[in-house]
């Protein structure tokens, strides 16, 4: 059944209705293919990836930080972009998408656009401002996307964080408290959306409680249906309510209790659909019971959630036979060839409906929430280049927005303990500040901001959770007047760490990862001999639990971003929010959004 288009006088053709299904990544492109995997970030747009835009009428991209340089280039692709789809038969413009979502979930350079400290820290800050920094870091991100050309954020993330060990989420929720939850993402939709950018709530019907990451495997959530209604679902269904989202993006979990049927995977097993690709989940209760109207987008499909268990093709059959909207990166394209793969996906999509495995009158409808959404947006009004460019350097990353950054990070700076008054600290001249993190970058930008902002000359030395030398380290406990001790948990990728070889001075001492919590253990006895410390919990707040009983003061900031300016070193906003803390500069007022279950006494 062809459809009128709102962009274009032709009807769209199945093939194009498909197209339009289709959410593609560019992150790698290699004009001359070769047996290496392909690692070259695109951030131009080939005319090879041109001309398959146009002529399989692709419905969006998802642009991931190798593709966003700078100011200038992303302008640039993202008008490229958008040129190739105004030459296909429909002229429908592209969703241009990003996970933007702030804190540790950030595509932009940070040195660029403002990226703030992240949904946890602004659920620290809900007790005092309610959904203020809900808001206002929406209206930031939204209006830094949508000068350079980006028009879908991935952003909030509402899934509730319940689960102290979960890899994935933790603090990329803003609570435990599925009210709260649904209060503050609300509040980022409408923001969002009110500034022209369609916001994707994620992941439905709910990661918060889970410990296996679904981009490496197949998490199951085993609550029973009451109490998937009551946490995880309710900030979906309080949001659809309130302002419902452009876009909702499903998870890959298994959910026994909301759909127990099978389907059968690659291998040719029988197991539990994910939600992802459950009818069950995506249209029985989210567009038939929670009545959501908008459009749903999976996420990626090359997680190992789905394509351990499914080739592409399969992937993509059943999730639209789900009643999902658009499949996110169904196939890899990497070099010329691989455009062929896209061609062979539309074709066997083709036949899906020929065969009935799909519904022709549903991908129709399907794709008319899709048009619907890119006209109620108004996609195609381009901004005239040159004017963007002067508009954009004029508001990203701009003295207002670093403000705001840097007043979120310091609200949710949180005492959990100050024994001995160790805080502030009395730092007289020339005393001696040993300084203890998961990696040498951090102990710079600690050191960095406590220099910055104390009036006295100060000494220092570090300990890097990557490796140390034991003797060394017991030196300098010994002679530092105050340990300031820091942990990031769970474990940083190598990404967020920066790449940073600590160990290339000192092999021997290299710690490995699970190592390293037992090292911390260790100069944290060490310390509270003699010496007052401070420990910091610089992600998701459950380590305190571990480690804070060896401290006389106790923090938490949520994040540990660090500005990178011209390879210098710049403190980010959440080292320079603890170092006022720490001085007394300014009193922590933020409160704990998780429960960390009792320590034990010391």
């Amino acid at each position: 059944m062809p459809i009128k288009s709102s962009f274009a006088d032709s009807a769209l053709s199945l093939k194009q209705q498909l197209g339009q299904k289709l959410m593609l990544d560019l992150r790698y492109f290699c004009q001359q293919g070769s047996s290496q995997r392909c690692r070259t970030p695109l951030t131009e747009l080939p005319d090879t990836l041109a001309k398959a835009i146009s002529r399989y009428d692709i419905g969006g991209v998802i642009l991931f930080s190798e593709n966003t340089q700078n100011i200038e280039q992303i302008i640039n692709l993202n008008q490229q972009l958008q040129q190739a789809a105004s030459k296909s038969k429909s002229g429908l413009p592209l969703f241009i998408s990003i996970d933007q979502e702030g804190g540790r979930v950030a595509r932009l350079p940070r040195d660029v656009a403002t990226s703030f400290t992240g949904n946890m820290s602004i659920g620290a800050t809900y007790p005092e401002h309610g959904t203020y920094f809900a808001t206002q870091t929406a209206n930031i991100l939204a209006t830094e996307l949508s000068v350079l050309g980006i028009n879908v954020n991935y952003a909030p993330t509402v899934d509730v964080n319940m689960n102290p060990d979960n890899p994935v989420i933790n603090v990329r929720s803003f609570s435990e408290s599925p009210d709260e939850v649904a209060a503050m993402g609300a509040a980022q939709v409408i923001e969002f959306e009110k500034n022209g950018i369609i916001s994707a709530i994620k992941h439905f019907p709910g990661h918060g409680d889970t410990n296996v990451d679904s981009h490496t495997g197949l998490p199951k959530v085993m609550h029973s249906k009451e109490v998937i209604y009551a946490q995880d679902l309710a900030p979906f269904k309080q949001i659809i309510e309130q302002h419902s989202p452009g876009m909702i993006m499903t998870a890959h979990i298994q959910y026994p209790e909301l759909d127990s049927s099978t389907l059968t995977n690659v291998d040719g097993k029988q197991m539990i659909k994910p939600a992802t690709m459950s009818r069950k989940i995506m249209t029985d209760i989210l567009r038939d019971e929670l009545n959501y109207q908008g459009v749903v987008v999976t996420d990626a499909l090359d997680m190992a959630g789905i394509s351990h268990f499914f080739s592409p093709t399969q992937a993509v059959v059943n999730t639209f036979a789900a009643g999902v909207d658009i499949a996110l990166m169904p196939i890899e394209i990497r070099t010329p060839e691989d455009i062929n793969k896209l061609d062979a996906l539309i074709d066997s999509l083709v036949s899906a409906v020929k065969t009935k495995q799909l519904d022709a009158d549903e991908i129709a409808h399907s794709t008319q929430r899709i048009t619907s959404l890119k006209h109620q947006f108004k996609l195609n009004a381009l901004p005239n280049p040159i004017n963007a460019l002067a508009n954009a350097k004029h508001i990203i990353g701009n003295k207002a927005h670093r403000e705001l950054e840097a007043y979120l990070a310091l609200a949710a700076i949180t005492q959990i303990r100050n024994n001995n008054n160790t805080l502030p600290l009395k730092l007289g001249a020339d005393k001696h500040i040993h300084i203890i993190m998961p990696d040498t970058r951090k102990c710079k930008a600690m050191q960095q901001a406590i220099s910055a902002l104390s009036s006295q000359p100060l000494s220092f030395s570090c300990s890097s959770l990557q490796g140390f030398d034991p003797g060394e380290a017991r030196r300098n406990i010994n002679q530092a007047s105050i340990v300031i001790a820091g942990n990031a948990t769970p474990n940083q990728s190598a990404v967020e760490i920066g790449g940073m070889d600590d160990l290339a001075d000192n092999p021997n001492f290299a710690l490995n990862n699970a190592e390293q919590p037992k090292a911390l253990e260790s100069l944290l006895k060490m310390a509270k001999q003699h010496t007052p410390t401070v420990f910091i919990s610089l992600r998701a707040p459950y380590d305190i639990a571990q480690f804070g009983h060896y401290a006389d003061a106790v923090l938490a900031s949520y994040a540990y971003n660090i500005d990178v300016d011209k390879n210098e070193l710049v403190s980010g906003p959440a080292f320079t929010a603890l170092a006022k803390v720490l001085l007394g500069q300014a009193p922590a007022k933020g409160q704990l959004p998780v429960t960390i279950k009792q320590s034990k006494s010391h």
